[in-house]
Parts: C-alpha cells; structure tokens; sequence
C-alpha cells in the first residue's frame, strides 16, 4: 500500500511539473517579412525604377552599339592584315581582340543584367539602410521565434503576423493594400506579384 502511494504520489509530482513546463514555455511567434518587397513597396522606389531604365536605354544601349562597331572594326583589321600576308603574332593579336569582342556580344544578354542589377542595387542601397533599421527595432521589440518570407510556408499555418505593416508604422511610410492583409492569404508587392528582378538587354 505504501509503495503504491509513493508511485502515485511520483506521477502526480511529474504531471504538475511537466504541465508547468509547457504553461512557461514561450508562444510561438512566426513572423511575415520579405526585405527586397518591403524596399520595392516605397515610394521612393519609383525613382530607382525610373533611373534604371534611363540607364539600360541609354547607358547600356550605347554600349552594346559600341560594341557592334568595335567587332565589325577589328574583324575588318583581321581580315585585312590576313590578306597582306602580316606575321603571325599581329595575326594572332588581331584575332584574339576580335574574340574578346565578339564573347562581349555573345553574352551581352547576361553583361547587361548584371550590369543594370548592380546600377539598381547602387541607388536602392539607401531604401534597403532604412528598411533594415526598422526591421531591426520591430524584431527586438517582438521577439520573434522564426521570421518567413511570404508564399514560402503552407496556407493556414498557425501563429503567423504579418511584419510588414509593424515596419511600414516605424518608416512612416504607406503600404500598397496588397501587404497589409491576412499573411494566410497572397501578399503582393507594390506592382502586384512577388519581387523579381528585371531583365535588362540594353538593346536600342
């Protein structure tokens, strides 16, 4: 009877321990948040937008042209130099210049992206300064246990907040309707869909 009484008196302990445990265990706070769409929903990102396109027309758009003119020269010096007979190492030096701009070219298509990406970047780089610093204050402020980008979790997925209107507060700044809903439904950026980044051919 009394070891009985010590074994029920042991589950009792562990149960009201245990049910202690998980009453002070933190909630969990899952968190809603995309930097690059938090940047591409300010105002001020008009102007990025506006200045990259100025950049991959005209910039980059005289450059390819200047490229094509470059290749047809050097192809022209090549051809000329090979019909008056000219020793092999102008050859070869012609020829590899004649190379090098037609690679240009060939791969103008991933130049010029990555042109116009790090032109874009430059100018955002300010926005991005301020939306990490608001980030930062609403994360110390809210302790969240985990922040996830939108569309990468499940529907319906329990304890989520949306922080995207917590930073836009702490900007001062105004959201496009399309972030301030429900993080269980679509959340869009400021054009409507997820941030992509633009292509950028620099053709005229």
């Amino acid at each position: 009877m009394k070891k009985f009484f010590l074994l029920s008196l042991t589950v009792f302990t562990l149960s009201i321990l245990c049910n202690n445990s998980f009453s002070q265990a933190p909630a969990i706070k899952i968190g809603v948040f995309d930097i690059d769409m938090m940047v591409q929903a300010l105002p001020e990102y008009r102007g990025v937008d506006s200045l990259t396109a100025s950049y991959e027309q005209d910039s980059l758009g005289a450059q390819y042209q200047s490229y094509q003119g470059e290749y047809q020269r050097l192809d022209s010096t090549y051809k000329a130099d090979s019909a008056a007979k000219r020793p092999a190492s102008v050859l070869d030096y012609s020829k590899n210049l004649r190379q090098q701009m037609a690679f240009n070219l060939v791969y103008w298509q991933q130049i010029s992206q990555q042109k116009s990406n790090d032109f874009r970047a430059q100018l955002a780089q300010p926005l991005y300064l301020r939306v990490v610093s608001a980030y930062k204050k609403i994360l110390t402020t809210n302790k969240y246990t985990i922040i996830l980008k939108p569309n990468s979790y499940e529907v319906g997925t329990p304890h989520l907040e949306n922080i995207f209107p917590l930073v836009a507060k702490e900007m001062n700044v105004t959201l496009p309707p399309g972030l301030t809903g429900d993080p269980n439904q679509a959340l869009e950026g400021a054009s409507g869909i997820a941030p992509q980044q633009k292509p950028a051919t620099g053709r005229p």
